[in-house]
């Protein structure tokens, strides 16, 4: 391989489009044509308010939404119309967190449990599973004994670090984050997502990493993509994008976010009165 050649993406979304049914058999196009890709090691954040189609593009990713037009390329292959069997396997270097972590474990499961199904499903023994587990735990910083325990013994940030565990169980290539601290308090959103910088660090993980907050965005990503009603209306390095933003929405992202100094605030609530035009 020639030394100055480019890595190849990890990830490559190219022209998506992802149609849902409305009234009277008609559809809301809800991305349009939506480009971008993700490098081996990066974090792509993508950001946008609720309804702008964020969520949706990790869901076309990990074949939760059907695809009306467009590319969707896994590590070299053409993923978009995989089969159910196809995508199973799959999960072994494609996974997920939630925005939730009340919702997206098992409560009748165990951690051990939750943590050993994925390796179970993929053909890992018993014995090295509950190894792999106790691997795991000691990764997202829990100890031993929360294996036998459930997961309403725990609070929401443990219970986002069990998550987290589970997604690295099968040591995927891309982690699509959806909203992953959006339900948590202030300090136990920044341990975690201390925590996903670290294993990043340590496993070269790639994350597409979701969520509505630009200054979490800043925080976690390498490269931005700004989404409005469906178009990526703005991309480039996180400096450039939540720094010194070039189109208007995404500006107004920036201006709207909340800050702890009142009279930056007030600075930004009449600059972004200018930016829309409000009076």
């Amino acid at each position: 391989m020639n030394m100055h050649e480019p890595e190849r993406p990890l990830l490559e979304v190219d022209g998506l489009e992802v149609s849902f049914a409305a009234r009277r058999r008609t559809r809301t196009k809800v991305l349009k044509g939506v480009s971008f890709d993700i490098r081996p090691a990066e974090t792509f954040g993508l950001v946008g308010e609720s309804g702008s189609g964020k969520t949706t593009i990790g869901r076309a990713v990990l074949g939760l939404v059907p695809v009306q037009a467009g590319t969707i390329t896994f590590d070299g292959e053409r993923i978009e119309r995989a089969a159910p069997r196809r995508r199973r396997e799959l999960s072994r270097d494609l996974q997920v967190i939630f925005q939730d972590p009340y919702t997206s474990l098992n409560p009748s499961f165990s951690i051990g449990d939750t943590l050993m199904e994925p390796l179970i499903a993929q053909g890992t023994t018993v014995r090295e599973a509950r190894g792999r587990v106790g691997e795991l735990l000691e990764r997202v910083r829990l100890p031993a004994d929360a294996a036998d325990r459930l997961p309403r013994e725990f609070s929401g940030g443990q219970r986002q670090r069990v998550a987290i565990a589970r997604a690295l169980a099968l040591r995927p290539k891309l982690i699509v984050c959806d909203e992953p601290v959006s339900a948590l308090d202030l300090t136990t959103q920044h341990t975690v997502l201390e925590l996903l910088l670290e294993i990043q660090d340590q496993t070269a993980v790639s994350y597409l990493f979701v969520s509505h907050d630009l200054s979490v965005v800043r925080a976690m990503s390498h490269r931005v993509a700004v989404i409005h009603q469906g178009e990526l209306v703005e991309t480039g390095e996180a400096d450039q994008v939540t720094a010194r933003p070039e189109h208007p929405y995404t500006r107004a992202l920036m201006l709207s976010a909340p800050v702890a100094d009142v009279h930056e605030q007030r600075r930004r609530r009449r600059e972004l009165a200018q930016e829309t035009g409000a009076s």
